[in-house]
């Protein structure tokens, strides 16, 4: 059985083993190792994580399956644009992938999206990243590209779309 929560700020270290177990063999192909830990470090820091839940920037939920919390997920209104929510995150326990839980977790964004009468998801795809293809599936679409530098480091993304 499924099971999708709210996080809290007592969840904050169940989110940071999902990001630290995820990315390693997410991203080690594809980015240098040094820059995984220092975008781990950065994004995934506990008062980082806590303002962004506080300020309400970004609202975590938590999947729970297989008797374990195995992903989770994080959204929030675009700054420039709070008519437009933003997949921040999306993760899956590497063990856990391809089971449908990534669909469960965008699905339960869609219906609180739905419920306040919100209708655009945007979300960043690393270009490099094969989650590209798993996001098409879902509906998403390629509408920009964009640069974004984070400490020395510079990610090449996608901007991808979803008009519920």
């Amino acid at each position: 059985m499924i099971k999708i929560t709210d996080a809290t700020i007592d969840d904050i270290p169940t989110i940071q083993d999902i990001a630290e177990k995820t990315w390693w063999p997410t991203f080690s192909k594809i980015l240098p190792a040094e820059q995984i830990r220092y975008m781990l470090d950065t994004i995934y820091d506990g008062s980082t994580l806590a303002k962004s839940m506080a300020d309400g920037s970004q609202r975590f939920i938590l999947l729970e399956a297989e008797s374990r919390r195995c992903a989770f997920a994080a959204y929030g209104p675009r700054k420039e644009n709070p008519e437009i929510i933003k997949l921040h995150k999306i993760y899956i326990l590497p063990e856990c992938q391809g089971k449908g839980y990534g669909v469960e977790l965008i699905d339960e964004i869609k219906r609180r999206l739905i419920a306040q009468k919100l209708s655009i998801l945007d979300l960043n795809v690393y270009r490099y990243n094969k989650a590209k293809t798993f996001y098409e599936k879902l509906g998403f679409n390629v509408i920009a590209e964009e640069d974004l530098p984070i400490g020395p480091y510079r990610l090449d993304d996608f901007v991808m779309r979803l008009i519920i």
